[in-house]
Parts: C-alpha cells; sequence; structure tokens
C-alpha cells in the first residue's frame, strides 16, 4: 500500500495561512514554518539595509526592502528573503502585497534553524531569474557572493571580516563586513 498522496502548498493556500505571527514560506510546493531569528541575525539584516538605503538615497537606481516582504516566484515558490533589492528597471514587479517575479538581488542570512532551507531557495531563485545572491553567515562572519550568470552554485566571492564586499548592482559601494556584522 502506498503513502497517501498531499497536494502541493500553493500560493493561494499560502495566502489563506492565519496572521498568526508566525513566519510561512512555500518551497516547490511544500509550506514551511520558522521561528523569529535571533538578534545577531536581525542586527546583521539591519545594518545591511541601512547601508543598502543610505546608498540608494544618493543613488535612486531600486528599491531594497527586508523581510518579512513576499516574493512570489510561480504558483509553488513564495519566499521572504531578509533583504532583497530591485532595480527601477523593474520596479513594477513591487506590488502592494509583495514583489512578483525575481529580485535582482536576494540575501539570506543562515541561521541554524533555515540554512538548509536557504540554501534550497538559492537554485530557485537563479531559475527565476535572480542575477545576484548573497548567503551572509553570521557564525563564520562571510558573505559568500553568488552571480548566477557565471555559477549557480559556486560563489564568485567568499568575503570574510574584516574584507570588503562590492557589486556590479551597486557601482561605487564598499560594503565593509566589520560594518554589517557589528551588533
Amino acid at each position: 500500500m502506498s503513502a497517501p498522496q498531499i497536494a502541493p502548498c500553493t500560493i493561494a493556500d499560502y495566502r489563506e495561512m492565519p496572521d498568526d505571527g508566525r513566519r510561512y514560506q512555500v518551497v516547490e510546493g511544500e509550506l514551511f514554518t520558522a521561528p523569529a531569528p535571533n538578534t545577531f541575525h536581525q542586527f546583521v539584516q539591519k545594518n545591511l539595509l541601512r547601508i543598502l538605503d543610505n546608498y540608494l538615497l544618493q543613488h535612486p537606481i531600486g528599491k531594497a526592502l527586508g523581510a518579512p516582504c513576499d516574493v512570489y516566484l510561480d504558483d509553488f515558490n513564495v519566499f521572504q528573503p531578509d533583504v532583497l533589492y530591485v532595480t527601477r528597471e523593474y520596479a513594477a514587479r513591487i506590488q502592494d502585497d509583495g514583489i512578483h517575479g525575481a529580485p535582482d538581488l536576494a540575501i539570506e542570512i543562515l541561521s541554524p534553524s533555515s540554512a538548509a532551507l536557504d540554501r534550497r531557495k538559492r537554485g530557485l531563485l537563479a531559475k527565476a531569474g535572480t542575477v545576484e545572491f548573497w548567503q551572509v553567515d553570521p557564525a563564520l562572519r562571510q558573505i559568500q557572493r553568488f552571480v548566477f550568470a557565471e555559477s549557480m552554485a559556486k560563489p564568485v566571492a567568499l568575503i570574510d571580516e574584516p574584507e570588503t564586499c562590492t557589486s556590479p548592482l551597486f557601482p561605487g559601494l564598499t560594503l565593509a563586513t566589520a560594518e554589517i556584522f557589528q551588533r
């Protein structure tokens, strides 16, 4: 006797989830919940958003947002990257209920409870058209920068503290890891 088939979770199902304070995501039709991240994770997220927002105030080339913000890739994938960036060219993707389509940049800050899921989402974001993906590891104080046009599986750069990080998405911006990992 085979196990009963469970129907995949869709965006319609996701939108019916209760507003109960939990963080829901759908990855390849599978529903996930996660507890609130630890405070170091939140400091790293806040620092990244502050750096990007300050840059974007001076260079209005796009918009940066932080979780919780839904990113709808298709009927079976809706994520909440910790930080995301959408260029002005794709500003129409930003709608009241979230981002419809791939962000140009998605940043996931690893937590012990979400690391495997964050790595799984990387491939789906690449297939959907995301240009860059940064995997930030607060425990190692390291950023893995992926450029999907070059490789989906291998980072183009490993940036350890106290090194700096740059990206063609943000011309002239140098991100200091010491500032990113500041508590």
